[in-house]
């Protein structure tokens, strides 16, 4: 990370927002930049979060940005078409996949007089996920790498236009904010704009998907999903701008926090990374890669208990 590596990642800011003390305790004063393209179509409805911070904040409008460079190039909107259809496909097989390995991990949960067999077994089984885990998260990052050779570093008139006035913008802001709403949405516009080297040299505050969007892969998760239950998924690469973190926003509501089994399984199939549960009040907050705060902020252990993060 550059030498302006502040970051921080907060809770869900629809109940309790926290952001205003965050920038307050980041030492951040002037206009921010925000990024609210993953509401897609109510991107760039700020007016609360303009009265919470009580300062300027200039939207960078990512989602209509990205409309306006489709539209006006349509060899670049379909072949951004057909590599979204490549990913789903990916996706969908890993899912497949993924359901077979997880089922054995879980006929494998520990009892109380289990042999060192049955340990051994369950090891290995959670060592198989792991290692799909992996593939899985090469293959959407070769999908990303060739649209971007083959697309994005071409020249490309419209697209050089919008990329330098973000880069513009986002250099004039004191930080730049990444808010919420589909995560695949936010990653895809970030990258179509190539904003990550931009982001990598300023503070950044990002919550719910924003704060997936940071690491360096994104984890789906729900355990009491309205179709039942259901797996963890690898997504795809994140902007990988704070490593060694698995952000898990809302993480008391779609994950079953109590069962200790689920949460170390959870916890040892993406360790070495630390999994943040960011819920209402969370607060996390890094300088040059070292974690100086944190409120309300919790991991989820490798022997299975949710335990509060100090520092």
């Amino acid at each position: 990370m550059g030498p302006m590596s502040d970051r921080a990642l907060l809770g869900p800011q629809y109940r309790t927002p926290n952001l205003r003390e965050c920038l307050a305790a980041m030492g951040l004063a002037g206009p921010l930049a925000c990024v609210t393209a993953g509401w897609q179509d109510r991107e760039g409805e700020i007016e609360e979060l303009k009265a919470h911070v009580a300062r300027p904040v200039h939207d960078l409008a990512l989602y209509v940005r990205a409309e306006r460079v489709h539209a006006d190039d349509p060899a670049l909107a379909a072949a951004g078409r057909e590599r979204q259809a490549r990913l789903q496909e990916l996706q969908e097989l890993y899912r497949l996949r993924l359901g077979a390995l997880m089922g054995a991990v879980e006929e494998l949960a520990p009892t109380a007089d289990e042999a060192p067999a049955r340990r051994s077994a369950r090891r290995a089984a959670l060592g198989d996920v792991r290692r799909l885990d992996r593939q899985h998260l090469a293959a959407t990052a070769r999908e990303h790498a060739a649209f971007a050779r083959d697309w994005l570093r071409r020249p490309r008139p419209g697209l050089a236009s919008q990329r330098a006035e973000l880069a513009r913008l986002i250099e004039s802001s004191a930080a730049v904010l990444l808010a919420g709403g589909h995560v695949a949405v936010l990653l895809n516009r970030l990258r179509l704009f190539g904003l990550g080297p931009l982001l990598a040299s300023r503070p950044l505050v990002a919550w719910s998907a924003g704060a997936m969007a940071l690491t360096e892969r994104v984890v789906l998760f729900h355990d009491r999903p309205p179709q039942g239950a259901a797996h963890a998924e690898v997504l795809e690469p994140g902007l990988g701008l704070l490593p060694g973190v698995v952000a898990l926003p809302h993480a008391a509501t779609r994950l079953a926090l109590a069962d200790a089994a689920r949460v170390q399984a959870f916890a040892r199939r993406f360790a070495p990374a630390r999994c943040l549960a960011l819920d209402h009040g969370s607060l996390a907050r890094w300088q040059r890669g070292r974690l100086v705060a944190a409120r309300d902020l919790r991991r989820l252990g490798r022997a299975g208990a949710v335990t509060e993060v100090a520092t």
